[in-house]
């Protein structure tokens, strides 16, 4: 029998029994699609904590941290193997004071070395970065943190700085917090460019950042004022940027080899993704229980059809068809059915997926309140290709094993008894 008159034969049978292989299907086609949009949420909710993890952050960058961190030790780590840049980022440790115009702020300042920002995109608004010691960068939010000083001491609603901040001039102070009077000392800087906003929109910068030159005119004004040793100007962090992903975890074992703490996003993606293996594992497998119990109904079909086929299948074996052709046309019926269900739930699945992207973030808005849903951005189910391929392998290996029995037993009936058997 050609592989054409196999099909042609499954085709009839199925013709024959329409209701009963439909809720077959139909059982297939829900125990799949329940496997499918199940593990979806996994994958939803591991995409979103990447997402929001990775959001404004470099998956190269290490934080390393250290008991005392000075720029000697800093060149010494741009020295190491791998390393892209290593931003060392120093804010003033006293109360500053700024002003432009009639409008005063209080706005901290971060010393930076701008050859290594540029290395790693240090993001610009508008304008450029500083050449030299007296320019500056301001954050995005600088303007809306300057008020008029007259307004400041008004019932009357705080009036902020509206125009151009590019090229303009601000003087900043720095005095003791126990001390009400600022240092007289007075530093001039002038605004080249403005920073791009933070990716969160609920994060705001009202810092101003200077190149690391900066620093020799303001050491004399803190060492003319403060005479503490134990006190300091400048207090920071290190940022180490490896070249290429695949470095991060060699440069931060070397770190810590070293006695440095180090934390990078990539070892939290590891841990992350490690559990959400296991979580996804743990989804399919629960929804795989609901495949075996659709297997039930397969079964069940693939047991009448055999039984109602008895005296066919003892004419076939008068005719000279081998246990293994008949085997395999039972086999190829319950496959039919589970690559009808399976197709038939990759539909569903991926419309339900949809329509619950669409719809629970409204319900969820509704119930929470947009204050605190309104910043989250939420993917309850994704469905990739692997999973796709996952659950058809599971479907279709379900129906295989539930059809091979009642195949088996066809391969194993009498042909004088069947023949017998009354129509």
């Amino acid at each position: 029998m050609q592989f054409k008159d196999q099909l042609d034969f499954v085709r009839q049978h199925i013709k024959k029994n329409k209701l009963r292989v439909f809720m077959t299907i139909l059982a297939a086609t829900m125990g799949t699609a329940f496997l499918i949009v199940l593990a979806s949420v996994g994958f939803g909710i591991h995409d979103t904590m990447r997402s929001e993890i990775l959001d404004n952050r470099m998956v190269n960058q290490i934080e390393v941290y250290a008991e005392k961190m000075d720029q000697a030790e800093v060149e010494e780590l741009k020295k190491r193997d791998h390393i892209k840049a290593v931003v060392y980022r120093q804010s003033v440790s006293l109360q500053q004071k700024t002003g432009l115009d009639e409008f005063i702020g209080e706005n901290g300042l971060i010393v930076t070395d701008f050859k290594e920002e540029k290395k790693v995109g240090f993001e610009l608004k508008e304008g450029r970065l500083p050449e030299n010691a007296g320019e500056i960068v301001v954050g995005s939010d600088f303007a809306e943190s300057l008020f008029m000083e007259a307004s400041t001491e008004s019932e009357q609603e705080p009036v902020t700085y509206k125009g151009s901040l590019v090229g303009k001039q601000v003087t900043y102070k720095m005095g003791l917090y126990e001390e009400p009077e600022m240092f007289p000392e007075e530093t001039i800087f002038t605004i080249v460019g403005i920073a791009k906003e933070p990716a969160k929109d609920w994060m705001q910068d009202y810092n101003m950042y200077a190149d690391a030159a900066i620093i020799p005119t303001l050491n004399p004004i803190f060492e003319g004022h403060v005479d503490d040793e134990n006190s300091q100007l400048l207090y920071g962090n290190v940022n180490v940027y490896a070249d290429k992903l695949e470095n991060v975890t060699t440069v931060s074992k070397a770190l810590k080899d070293e006695g440095y703490s180090v934390y990078s996003i990539a070892d939290q993606l590891e841990q992350m993704d490690v559990f959400f293996l296991a979580f996804k594992a743990g989804l399919v497998f629960v929804g795989t229980i609901a495949i075996l119990i659709a297997s039930i109904g397969i079964f069940n079909t693939m047991t009448m059809a055999v039984t109602e086929r008895t005296r066919e299948i003892g004419v076939m074996k008068a005719l000279g068809a081998s246990p293994k052709l008949i085997q395999r046309l039972f086999l190829m019926e319950s496959a039919w059915i589970g690559i009808i269900g399976t197709l038939i739930a990759v539909v569903i699945s991926y419309g339900v997926s949809f329509i619950a992207n669409l719809v629970l973030p409204i319900i969820v808005t509704a119930a929470l309140g947009e204050e605190e849903f309104g910043d989250l951005s939420v993917t309850f189910s994704i469905i990739p290709w692997q999973l796709v391929i996952i659950a058809s392998a599971i479907s279709l290996t379900v129906a295989m094993i539930s059809g091979w029995r009642p195949a088996r037993k066809a391969t194993k009936i009498d042909v004088i008894q069947a023949l017998r058997q009354e129509l």
